[in-house]
């Protein structure tokens, strides 16, 4: 059966309104970063910023199934030569509204934009912060497992009586090691770091990040048939990596233009004649 996917029109606070409770399995989402794509979406003041977003994270909380689970893509900015420290704050108040912090992932792009700045070097890294509503949540770590790598080969050819055991570190910290685990695997678990490039082939959106990023938590947390909701979906990224993944999705952004480009970027990917579309309010 085809996915079903949900583009909305509209601010997300008053669109998710429409969604019934607990519908959800994932939230994959990169809201406007404070004061960013004022042109865009107006720009919220990083003072402001939790604020502006924890009316819209009691929706998130209340469409999110009980075993599900919500990634936030966000960075800290700059502001009068330091960093704000609105992610940090915004962290904290939803822990007060209840969202377990299970995890922070880190999008390495490694493809960062060149430059110079006085006091910092270029960035290269976002967050994706991982929250639940219960510590029983989906996830499905196989799915996203990687090949082990050529270093094993040479590695585990020979091994010492201290491959054999869980051998403590020596500088007392606490922390060993079993290298005979790796032994015969061709497999294994990745890291919480993600080294992907930022996506620079499509230019229809200003912020639009690489269709691997929600497609690799996508095979994380949900199985085929689940829900994934982007509620600042931008240009659609997230509802393309769901579609080809057999996951139905709904995607809302308060920008018109870009709810017609993700129609029409979904559109090409089901090859203009399979899209099970379903659009609202534009």
């Amino acid at each position: 059966m085809r996915p079903q996917v949900y583009l909305y029109h509209g601010d997300c606070l008053e669109v998710l309104k429409k969604i019934p409770d607990e519908s959800v399995g994932l939230i994959f989402t990169s809201p406007p970063y404070a004061d960013r794509r004022k042109n865009t979406y107006g720009g919220i003041h990083p003072d402001k910023y939790v604020e502006w977003f924890l009316p819209r994270a009691r929706e998130f909380y209340r469409v999110l199934k009980k075993d599900g689970s919500f990634v936030l893509n966000i960075k800290e900015r700059v502001v009068n030569g330091e960093r704000h420290t609105y992610v940090i704050e915004l962290i904290l108040a939803l822990k007060r509204e209840g969202w377990l912090w299970i995890e922070e992932y880190v999008w390495h792009k490694k493809n960062c934009y060149p430059g110079k700045w006085p006091n910092r070097f270029r960035d290269a890294w976002e967050r994706l912060l991982h929250f639940t509503k219960s510590k029983r949540f989906k996830m499905f770590q196989d799915a996203v497992k990687v090949p082990i790598g050529s270093w094993a080969e040479k590695r585990l050819s020979k091994l010492s009586k201290n491959d054999l055991i869980r051998f403590n570190s020596n500088t007392r910290s606490g922390f060993g090691k079993r290298v005979i685990n790796w032994l015969g695997k061709d497999w294994v678990y990745p890291t919480n770091v993600l080294h992907l490039s930022t996506e620079c082939s499509f230019k229809g959106h200003s912020a639009v990040f690489p269709v691997e990023l929600p497609e690799w938590f996508i095979k994380l947390f949900t199985q085929e048939g689940d829900t994934v909701l982007d509620p600042f979906m931008g240009s659609g990224t997230t509802c393309v990596a769901s579609y080809r993944l057999g996951r139905n999705c709904i995607g809302i952004d308060i920008v018109p233009e870009y709810v017609k480009l993700a129609e029409e970027r979904l559109t090409k990917e089901a090859n203009f004649n399979q899209l099970n579309l379903v659009k609202h309010g534009y």
